[in-house]
């Protein structure tokens, strides 16, 4: 994958005031922490992480977790992803037998299967 490839967008925050505003801004060193954010087309930060400069963010996973946001945003929440879900695997239907009992629905080695 090269940089013209990636399907969302990538920011740059030269000035740190992004990094202020999400909170991963440093100030006694100068420098953000490495923030990854994803917002809903509403706007609504849906899910987060936030590294310690040494460490890269993966690019796969942040890929996986789009596509995830965007299955569930699509369902209306009808549909939901366990841990570790991927694109084509089985999805859960949430509600109060659910709760408890997702081992019960859904094992891990599902969303490693090919």
């Amino acid at each position: 994958m090269t940089g013209k490839d990636i399907p969302f967008p990538m920011l740059s925050d030269q000035d740190g005031s992004i990094g202020r505003m999400y909170g991963v801004y440093d100030e006694e060193e100068g420098v953000e922490t490495r923030g990854r954010f994803l917002i809903d087309p509403d706007g609504i930060v849906q899910g987060y992480e936030v590294l310690t400069p040494p460490v890269g963010r993966n690019v796969e996973e942040t890929i996986r977790q789009i596509k995830a946001f965007q299955l569930v945003r699509e369902t209306e929440g009808a549909e939901v992803t366990p841990s570790g879900w991927q694109p084509g695997k089985k999805t859960l239907k949430p509600g109060p037998d659910l709760v408890g009992k997702v081992w019960e629905n859904w094992e891990v080695s599902e969303a490693f299967e090919d």
